[in-house]
C-alpha cells in the first residue's frame, strides 16, 4: 500500500459527526487485529490513527538500523493459519520496512482499509451515562459517537525529548529517533551528535557513524547489549516452523515465560534451574549459548535472574566480559560497561555492531552520568563546560511508556473523573485492560498488563479476543455498559504488585518503573506474572459470566 493510496484513503468517511458500535484508536498490530475482530462480528467500526500510515511503532521508527529484536517467525500475526503461510520474511530479525510492508499486507489482506482513518490524532473522550456511550473528539475537529472505545495506543509509542536548557534555540537539524522522517537522512561530511545509549540508539549509532564525518555520543547510563546476530533467514528453520506452526504457537503461549521459545533455529523450553544452584560450569554453558545464538534469549535463561541479585550478577559479570572484548581501548571500555543496575532491569539491547563502532576514529563518546547536559546552545551541546559544536543532534531519549499515550488524552468517565486522576500514583486497571469509573473503554498494551516483557504480539492477539468476547457479552444496547467492580480492580493491583515486589525491575530506574520521565510518579507499570499465568487470569476474568465486571443497563 503506498503513500498517495493511504492518504486517499485517510479522506473516506470523514464527518463532522458519526456513531460507530466501536471506535478504535491507533493502527499498530493490536489496533488491527482488534478492527479485525470488530469486522468478522458486523460492528460498525472506525479505527482513528494520528499518522498518513500504519504499524504503530513501526511506522513511526525508522531511524537507520530500526529493526526488531524479537525473531522475525515469532514477531508475526498467531491468529490465521493461512496468513502465517502466505508471508516469509527475508531476514531473522525483520528491519522497519519490511514490518511495514507485512502489516500493510495484513490490512489488505483482511480487508481493512475501509475502516481506517489516517490523519485523525484523538484528543478527548467523554463519557455520556445517559446514553452509556463516548464522545471523542479529534484535532482536525472531527467528532466521533461509539457505544465502546478501545484505546490501542501502544506502550513504546509516546516519544520524548527532555526539556534541555535552550534546546530551542539550536540552530542545527534535529531529529528524534521515535519520530523519524520518511525521507533519507543524509549524514555525509556532517558532525552529530546522538543523546542516548538505549536501543533505538544502539541500533542507530552503527550505521550513523558510517556516514558521519564525526559522530560523538552523549551517554548517561550505560545499556546491557548483547550481539544480535542478525542474517537472512534460514529457510530450513523457516520451513520447521512452518510445518509445526500450531505447536509452535502453543508453546510459546503456554509454556514459555515471554513467548519466546527460539533458540539457535530451534524450538526450545525456558531454564526453569536456578543460575546459583547449578555448577559454574553448566551455567557458563547456557550463558555462552544463548550469547552465541543472539537475540533476546537471556529472557529464557534461569528462572532467577530477575528476582534473585546474586544469581542477576553471574549474568551481568559475564555479559560485561564479554562486552570488554568487543573495544580496544581498556579505559573506553570501562566507560561503555553497565554498572549499579541489575542486566535485564532496563530493556536488555540487541545490537550488531554497537561496541565495535567506538573502535572508528570518527566516534568519541561523552559521558554525562556525573557531568549531565548543562545546555544546548545555537551551535551544540555544553557538558562541564565545554561546548561540542554539531551540524546535527539526534535525540533518541526514550519513551514516556506504557501509560504516556494515554495520559496525553483526555478522558472523563463517570461522574466526570478524570483518568489520569484515577492514575494519580500509579495506573490502576483491572486485568490491565479495564478501569473502574470508565465504562466501554478498554486498553490494549497498556498498563497493569505484562507488555514490557513478554511477546507483543501474543499479548495483542490475546487481549484483543477477550476486549471482543467481553463487548459481544456486555452488548451494544442503548445505555448498556461494562466495567470492573471497584473491590476486582483493587485485588488485581494488591496481585500485580504482590507477584512484582521482589522483582529486580525495582533497582533501576528504566521506563518499566515510570523512572525516566521526570515528574511521572514511579510505579511498576507492568504485570511480571509471566504470559501464561496472565493467561490464566484473564480467563478466570470470563468466569460466572463476568461476575468480576459489572454489567448494566439505564433502566
Amino acid at each position: 500500500m503506498n503513500v498517495a493510496v493511504e492518504k486517499d484513503i485517510a479522506k473516506v468517511g470523514v464527518q463532522n459527526s458519526s456513531e460507530w458500535d466501536v471506535l478504535i484508536v491507533g493502527a499498530g498490530f493490536a489496533g488491527l487485529y482488534m478492527l479485525h475482530k470488530c469486522q468478522q462480528r458486523g460492528y460498525r467500526v472506525r479505527l482513528f490513527e494520528a499518522g498518513d500510515g500504519i504499524g504503530g511503532t513501526w511506522y513511526w521508527n525508522r531511524y537507520p538500523g530500526a529493526r526488531v529484536d524479537v525473531e522475525s517467525m515469532e514477531y508475526s500475526y498467531t491468529f490465521d493459519a493461512e496468513l502465517e503461510q502466505k508471508w516469509s520474511w527475508s531476514e531473522r530479525y525483520a528491519a522497519q520496512p519490511e514490518l511495514q510492508r507485512y502489516v500493510n499486507f495484513c490490512a489488505d489482506y483482511f480487508d481493512l482499509w475501509p475502516n481506517i482513518q489516517l490523519n485523525t490524532k484523538v484528543t478527548d473522550a467523554v463519557y455520556n451515562e445517559a446514553t452509556g456511550s463516548w464522545r471523542i473528539g479529534t484535532e482536525n475537529g472531527v467528532n466521533t459517537t461509539a457505544k465502546h472505545c478501545v484505546m490501542a495506543t501502544g506502550f513504546l509509542s509516546s516519544g520524548q525529548i527532555p526539556n534541555f536548557d535552550g534546546v530551542d534555540s539550536y540552530q542545527g537539524e534535529t531529529y528524534l529517533t521515535s519520530k523519524w522522517p520518511k525521507e533519507k537522512v543524509d549524514f555525509t561530511g556532517k558532525t552529530v551528535s546522538i543523546i542516548g545509549t538505549g536501543s533505538s540508539a544502539v541500533q542507530a549509532i552503527p550505521l550513523i557513524a558510517k556516514e558521519a564525518e564525526h559522530l560523538t555520543v552523549f551517554q548517561r547510563t550505560p545499556p546491557y547489549s548483547i550481539p544480535l546476530r542478525n542474517e537472512p533467514l534460514n529457510k530450513e528453520f523457516e520451513k520447521l516452523v512452518k510445518s509445526m506452526y500450531p505447536e509452535w504457537r502453543e508453546r510459546q503461549r503456554w509454556q514459555s515465560r515471554a513467548g519466546f521459545i527460539a533458540v539457535n533455529n530451534e524450538p526450545t523450553y525456558p531454564n526453569d534451574k536456578s543460575a546459583i544452584e547449578v555448577s559454574e560450569k553448566e551455567r557458563l554453558a547456557d550463558y555462552e549459548m544463548r550469547w552465541r545464538s543472539g537475540g533476546l534469549c537471556y529472557y529464557s535463561s534461569f528462572v532467577d535472574l530477575l528476582q534473585n541479585q546474586e544469581a542477576n550478577d553471574t549474568l551481568a559479570e559475564f555479559v560485561r566480559e564479554k562486552t570488554r572484548q568487543r573495544i580496544n581501548d581498556p579505559e573506553l571500555a570501562e566507560l561503555l560497561l553497565p554498572r549499579g543496575y541489575p542486566i535485564m532491569a532496563k530493556r536488555l539491547c540487541a545490537d550488531t555492531g554497537y561496541y565495535e563502532t567506538y573502535n572508528r576514529d570518527n566516534v568519541s563518546l561523552v559521558s554525562t552520568k556525573s557531568d549531565p547536559i548543562e545546555k544546548i546552545t545555537a551551535r551544540g551541546i555544553v557538558v562541564a563546560g565545554r561546548e561540542y559544536v554539531s551540524d546535527v543532534i539526534i535525540f533518541a531519549t526514550g519513551f514516556d511508556a506504557v501509560t504516556g499515550a494515554i495520559s496525553r488524552i483526555s478522558v472523563t468517565g463517570r461522574g466526570d473523573r478524570d483518568l489520569n486522576d484515577h492514575w494519580e500514583g500509579a495506573p490502576r486497571a483491572y486485568l490491565g485492560l479495564i478501569s473502574t469509573g470508565f465504562p466501554n473503554l478498554f486498553f490494549l498494551d497498556g498498563p497493569c498488563a505484562n507488555g514490557a516483557l513478554v511477546s507483543p504480539m501474543l499479548l495483542s492477539e490475546h487481549q484483543v479476543e477477550w476486549v471482543d468476547r467481553c463487548i459481544a457479552h456486555s452488548g451494544l444496547e442503548e445505555g448498556a455498559s461494562v466495567e470492573p467492580r471497584p473491590e476486582s480492580e483493587d485485588e488485581w493491583m494488591v496481585h500485580m504488585h504482590e507477584v512484582g515486589k521482589d522483582s529486580l525491575l525495582h533497582k533501576a530506574n528504566s521506563w518499566y518503573m515510570g523512572a525516566n520521565i521526570p515528574g511521572k510518579p514511579r510505579a511498576l507499570l507492568s504485570y511480571l506474572g509471566g504470559l501464561e499465568n496472565y493467561r490464566q487470569q484473564t480467563e478466570a476474568g470470563e468466569s460466572d459470566n463476568y461476575r468480576k465486571l459489572v454489567v448494566s443497563k439505564v433502566a
